[in-house]
Formats: C-alpha cells, sequence, structure tokens
C-alpha cells in the first residue's frame, strides 16, 4: 500500500515534469516567440533570451523531478514493486539525450547565440551589422533545432509512458 502511494506520488511528479519541460515549450513556440516579435527584432530578441532563461531553469527543476522520480522506480523495481515502477531502457535513453541537448543549449551554444545577438545589435554599418546577422542566425538556428530535438524526444517520452500505462494485450 505504502509503495503504490510513493508509486502514484512519482509518476505524478515526473508527469507533471515532463508537461512543464514539453509544454512550456511548445508555448513558448506556439504562442510567445510569434507575440514577441511583434515588437521589433531587438526588443523580441532580448524579451526571447530572457523567457527561454525562466524557461531553462523550470526544466532544470523538471531533471531534477525525472531523475529522482526514475531513480526511485529503478529501486523500487529492484525490491519486487509492482512492474509499473519498472523503468525501460528506452526511457532512460530518451531521457540521457534530453538532458544532454538541455545541456549544450544551456551551457554552450545558447550563451554564445545570445552574445552574438547582442553584438549584432550593438554592430554599426550596414555590411558589418548583415554579417553579425548571419553569425547570429547560424547559431541561432543551431539552438532552435535542438530545442524543437528536445521537444520531440519529450513527446516520445511522454509516449513510452503511456505505452506502459495501457493493459498489455496477449
Amino acid at each position: 500500500m505504502w509503495n503504490s502511494r510513493l508509486l502514484v506520488l512519482w509518476t505524478v511528479l515526473e508527469v507533471v515534469a515532463l508537461a512543464l519541460w514539453v509544454g512550456g515549450l511548445v508555448v513558448i513556440i506556439g504562442a510567445v516567440i510569434p507575440a514577441v516579435f511583434n515588437v521589433g527584432l531587438e526588443t523580441g530578441g532580448r524579451l526571447l533570451a530572457r523567457v527561454f532563461d525562466g524557461y531553462n531553469r523550470f526544466v532544470l527543476g523538471a531533471i531534477v523531478v525525472l531523475i529522482s522520480a526514475m531513480a526511485w522506480r529503478l529501486w523500487a523495481g529492484r525490491r519486487g514493486a509492482a512492474s509499473q515502477a519498472a523503468v525501460s531502457r528506452l526511457e532512460i535513453i530518451l531521457l540521457v539525450l534530453m538532458i544532454g541537448i538541455f545541456a549544450v543549449i544551456t551551457l554552450w551554444l545558447g550563451p554564445e547565440s545570445v552574445t552574438l545577438q547582442e553584438e549584432a545589435f550593438a554592430v554599426k554599418g550596414q555590411a558589418a551589422k548583415k554579417a553579425a546577422y548571419e553569425a547570429f542566425f547560424r547559431s541561432h538556428s543551431v539552438v532552435r533545432g535542438l530545442y524543437v530535438t528536445n521537444l520531440a524526444l519529450g513527446i516520445g517520452l511522454l509516449g513510452v509512458k503511456v505505452r506502459q500505462w495501457m493493459p498489455r494485450s496477449g
């Protein structure tokens, strides 16, 4: 009984954390970005940098919850808890990939992209500004692609979790 209540608690926390990670990115991509760029490139770019800083802090918290929940489920599964506590290899792979991509974005490419953005905003002269914007957009397209990749991986991880809850046939 006690273990089943903990399993429910950890499962709920896990799903909420994953929903924040995936859902937050959907909201940013689908609603925030289009709205922000109606205020102008420079203002919008700086605002989005702040939005993603806040989002990344939420994701860091989600990672802590997801790792903690998975660790508890591994521990519970080794002690003979319900099969629902089992952690699949695919879950681990998807989460490790998501965390790796998040780390690359937040520790390396994201800060580099923000620096290039600020340089592009500060440059004077048409030719220099064009070159600075091209450098920024090259970097930004990689970051954007990684965020979209993480979105796809997160949706996949949600699918794996839902499939685990489905009754097995045959």
